[in-house]
């Protein structure tokens, strides 16, 4: 009875588990399927998931319009440079709250803490006014300084619960050895928090790859600009090709589905054990 009872929990858990992949995959199915159609189809009814004639005309238009090339490249240089600044910040704040003691430690925590409470929009013009006072503004750089300043916080508070679980006595044993602490961060900690600095490197690069608001609002020169603005480009003012958008989307994609894939081994021990310590 007790093994019959368990057979068929797991049979309910199975079909509730396929239907919630199938309720989230199927968006990304209908956007590969609208991508491979033309215009005209797009909007058809009764709607085809499967298209008739597929084509990859939308991708070919998508790569060489709009100075699409310039903005990926653009995109690519923000993100990478964003997101290799995050992880080298955030990983040496969080050290620091995790091993060393120094006045008004916990209180600057929750200050921390007290930012990420913040929604961002309330200070973009704040942000604006500075990058402006700072010469930042309506350049690469001044989007890479924003977007590491913001990403720091909330790493700081994943990263920090991650090395606070790392034994002290490894640490404790290189210091008597003759290093410094340099040493110890970057010989001993950083390869032992691979996990979690691939869960945060994962989820600084998705967020600065797709970063809009404060892209479209900190550059005006067209030849500066980011991806997402490429595909915001595309929707026109009295009418839009769909298909030309999703191929857009499906691109960009491209290297937020490599970054994870490369990392995915790291990702769900490294997001769980920085949760529960923290």
């Amino acid at each position: 009875m007790y093994r019959q009872q368990k057979h068929i929990k797991n049979i309910i858990l199975f079909v509730l588990a396929a239907l919630g992949a199938a309720i989230m995959i199927f968006p990304f199915l209908w956007m590969v399927s609208n991508a491979l159609k033309e215009n005209v189809f797009v909007i058809e009814y009764p709607p085809q998931l499967i298209p008739d004639n597929p084509s990859f005309g939308n991708f070919v238009r998508a790569w060489t319009s709009n100075k699409f090339q310039l903005y990926f490249l653009n995109s690519s240089i923000v993100a990478i440079s964003s997101t290799a600044l995050t992880v080298l910040f955030s990983a040496m704040t969080a050290y620091a709250f995790a091993r060393f003691q120094f006045r008004f430690k916990e209180f600057l925590f929750v200050v921390i803490l007290l930012v990420l409470m913040v929604p961002d929009m309330i200070t973009i013009i704040p942000r604006f006014q500075l990058a402006k006072a700072l010469g930042l503004r309506d350049s690469l750089w001044g989007l890479v300084v924003v977007y590491v300043a913001g990403g720091v916080s909330m790493n700081t508070f994943l990263l920090r619960g991650f090395f606070e679980s790392l034994p002290r006595e490894l640490e404790e044993a290189m210091l008597i050895d003759g290093g410094n602490y340099l040493t110890v961060f970057f010989r001993m900690v950083l390869p032992l928090s691979k996990p979690a600095l691939a869960t945060v490197t994962i989820f600084s690069f998705m967020g600065n790859w797709d970063e809009f608001t404060w892209a479209l609002t900190a550059v005006d020169n067209p030849l500066k600009r980011t991806l997402p603005i490429a595909i915001y480009s595309f929707q026109g003012q009295h009418g839009t090709e769909w298909g030309l958008v999703f191929a857009a989307m499906l691109i960009a994609l491209v290297p937020i589905m490599i970054v994870f894939l490369s990392m995915q081994k790291y990702f769900v021990s490294g997001l769980t054990t920085g949760a529960f310590k923290g």
